[in-house]
C-alpha cells in the first residue's frame, strides 16, 4: 500500500492505491528567517551521519522539516543528491507529531554512500528523540 497526502489531523492519510505521500510546501522549512531561528534558539541532535537542530514554534500545527546542503559537501549534483535522498527518507518515515515544532536537517558527506534503509532509521530516531523532548517540555 501507498500513502497519500497529510490527512486534516496532521497525520499521513492512507487512502487510495497509487498516490503517494508528498513534501508539501506546509511540510517544508522555507524562509531563511525560520532556518535562522531553529539555528539560534534551537535545540540540537546528534546523529552518526547528520546533526539535527529542532524548535517548538509558538503557533501553528504540525511538524516542518528543512535541509541545509553546504558547498563544502560537494558540487551541486552530490548536494542535490543528499537532499533527494534525504526528502525521501522524511516523507517514508514522517512522525505523526501534532505539536508545531521546526525542523533542520544537516547531513554530513557519508549520507551518499549510506544504505538507504539505514539512513531512514537515522531519521526515524531523531524524530522519535525530537518527539520525546518536546513532549517533555510541554509538560
Amino acid at each position: 500500500m501507498i500513502v497519500s497526502g497529510l490527512a486534516p489531523n496532521g497525520g499521513l492519510n492512507l487512502s487510495g492505491p497509487g498516490t503517494r505521500a508528498r513534501f508539501t510546501a506546509r511540510m517544508r522549512l522555507l524562509r531563511h528567517a525560520d532556518f535562522e531561528r531553529v539555528y539560534k534558539k534551537g535545540r540540537r541532535h546528534f546523529a552518526a551521519h547528520m546533526t539535527v537542530f529542532y524548535l517548538r514554534r509558538a503557533q501553528g500545527e504540525g511538524l516542518r522539516v528543512g535541509f541545509t546542503v553546504g558547498k563544502v559537501l560537494g558540487g551541486a549534483v552530490e548536494r542535490n543528491r543528499m537532499k533527494r535522498r534525504l526528502r525521501e527518507s522524511v516523507r517514508l518515515r514522517w512522525p505523526g507529531v501534532r505539536v508545531p515544532v521546526d525542523v533542520v536537517i544537516n547531513p554530513k558527506k557519508s549520507v551518499l554512500k549510506l544504505e538507504f534503509a539505514e539512513l531512514g532509521n537515522e531519521v526515524g530516531q531523531a524524530f522519535e528523540v525530537i518527539q520525546k523532548s518536546v513532549e517533555k517540555r510541554t509538560t
